[in-house]
């Protein structure tokens, strides 16, 4: 305990007064909480009015980011705007060439787990990581015994087909409908379209897909026009259609990969492109299941897409 004294006026004496010590610590504790306090006051407004000179620097920094950040949102917008109006062109071309809306290519492939990583659990990974793994697996094991059944067809003496295109550097945006009904450019209704269409420039060259010898050459400036015939061994033949002109004559043994023509408009054509087709023993097949020697699976996938949208040949 301290002990302290107080002049009493009514009785004309010192009186001692007494204080616990939790009273004097709570006087020096409500001082220290005052003292505190002021000085948080006084640091904000000293850090309010004053600035230092790193804080000066972020500010002019943030203001040249705020701006350039500004620039740059104005030129996404105007990316943005260019790339709808170049789709909605696209969309135009297409549904004009083709009679039907262009295909979305990019749901053309799931896309598997859905959300952020921060919201997909481990769990969830590590079992669509060991589904995915055993599809691949599976899918190796079928492309090895395709490939052996392959290698033993060509060992036994058997022929291949024509694998490559007609086209040099052909993409598969310029897929256009292959075999199957399709509308007629012209007259509007359904036909059954015989080849793939191959949109190119007029003047392309159009090369042998595969090496043989033609068999027809024929000039005409109605139906398929100028169309040239290649046989191969196997009994395969590929048929090249809307020809501009025709640099091979019958009879003669062309090597794959020559030039056989160019691409033209000759006969029935509603825009420059190569009709292609392709037969084995007078049977028609697909030509987009033959340019395997010339796109990656990739490609042929959506090339395979493209045609399949195609409700209108060119043709």
């Amino acid at each position: 305990m301290i002990e302290r004294y107080r002049f009493d006026r009514t009785r004309m004496e010192f009186r001692k007064v007494t204080h616990s010590a939790g009273y004097v610590l709570g006087k020096v504790l409500k001082y220290f909480l005052v003292t505190v306090s002021l000085a948080v006051v006084y640091y904000a407004v000293f850090a309010l009015f004053v600035s230092t000179d790193s804080e000066r620097e972020l500010k002019e920094q943030n203001a040249m980011y705020r701006k350039a950040y500004e620039r740059m949102q104005a030129r996404e917008d105007l990316i943005e705007d260019v790339l709808e109006g170049i789709h909605v062109k696209d969309d135009g071309i297409y549904r004009q060439l083709f009679n039907g809306e262009a295909p979305d290519l990019e749901g053309l492939y799931p896309q598997g787990l859905q959300g952020s990583v921060d919201t997909i659990r481990a769990v969830d990974i590590v079992a669509y990581t060991r589904k995915k793994a055993e599809r691949l697996e599976d899918a190796g094991k079928r492309i090895d015994g395709n490939f052996a059944e392959v290698m033993a067809f060509i060992e036994e003496g058997g022929v291949l087909p024509p694998l490559s295109s007609p086209l040099e550097d052909f993409t598969y945006q310029r897929t256009g409908a292959s075999i199957g009904p399709k509308i007629d450019p012209f007259y509007k209704v359904r036909i059954d379209h015989g080849g793939l269409d191959m949109i190119a420039q007029q003047g392309d060259p159009v090369l042998a897909a595969a090496e043989g010898v033609v068999s027809e050459v024929t000039m005409a400036s109605r139906g398929l026009g100028n169309v040239v015939g290649i046989s191969h061994e196997g009994g395969y033949v590929t048929r090249y259609a809307h020809l501009e002109n025709v640099r091979v004559a019958k009879g003669q043994k062309v090597a794959a990969g020559k030039q056989i023509a160019q691409v033209g408009m000759s006969g029935n054509s509603f825009a420059p492109h190569l009709h292609y087709e392709v037969y084995r023993d007078t049977a028609r097949l697909d030509p987009l299941h033959h340019f395997f020697a010339s796109v990656t699976p990739d490609s042929y996938m959506k090339m395979l897409s493209m045609s399949l949208n195609a409700g209108q040949s060119m043709d």
